[in-house]
């Protein structure tokens, strides 16, 4: 039953996830934190993170991390497959259509249309990452409950990403020593 339900979970996900992993954050958030509670806000914090680090897309890796924690081998391969099985469908039949018709300005009006749309979805995963890694997850952002060493982080990480247009890879390594150091000081 565990890995009927994560295969169906993370098909609504592949399906509904237009504009690839970051828009899928919100999604995957819904489903495996809201409505089935499998994991906590700061287990999806950690999920995120390391469906980041990992090499592939955000969307595969966070099914294939949800599916093994809930429901072991079986559990990641339900979840993994339930993900990229709707891409699969919907690309074929995307790429023909694209072909077929792709000088109609109907079509053109369409993508333009949605370009907005995938832009929204990963703003708003962002702004509620940014949320849970700086005050918890909390509606209110009073100082008590801030996290002011992931606020630092945060602040630090964005001001070298946007200057000196490092690499984002060098600079999570940066945040992750830069958190380590944080927690051996007892500041973090």
């Amino acid at each position: 039953m565990m890995i009927m339900k994560l295969f169906l979970s993370f098909l609504q996900i592949g399906l509904f996830s237009i504009g690839g992993g970051y828009a899928a954050i919100p999604l995957i958030q819904e489903q495996t934190v809201t409505v089935h509670g499998w994991l906590t806000a700061d287990q999806f914090m950690d999920l995120a993170t390391i469906a980041e680090m990992t090499p592939g897309p955000i969307a595969i890796n966070g099914a294939t991390f949800v599916g093994l924690k809930v429901g072991g081998l079986a559990g990641a391969a339900a979840a993994t497959f339930g993900c990229i099985f709707p891409s699969l469908l919907i690309v074929s039949l995307l790429a023909w259509v694209y072909r077929k018709y792709r000088e109609l300005p109907m079509l053109q009006s369409v993508l333009s249309a949605l370009r907005p749309a995938v832009v929204a979805l990963i703003s708003a995963a962002g702004v509620n990452m940014a949320l849970q890694a700086c005050f918890g997850g909390r509606a209110l952002l009073a100082p008590e409950n801030a996290r002011w060493a992931g606020i630092g982080l945060f602040v630090v990480a964005l001001a070298v990403l946007r200057r000196f247009k490092l690499n984002p890879i060098l600079v999570m390594i940066l945040c992750g020593a830069g958190g380590l150091l944080l927690g051996v000081l007892g500041l973090a």
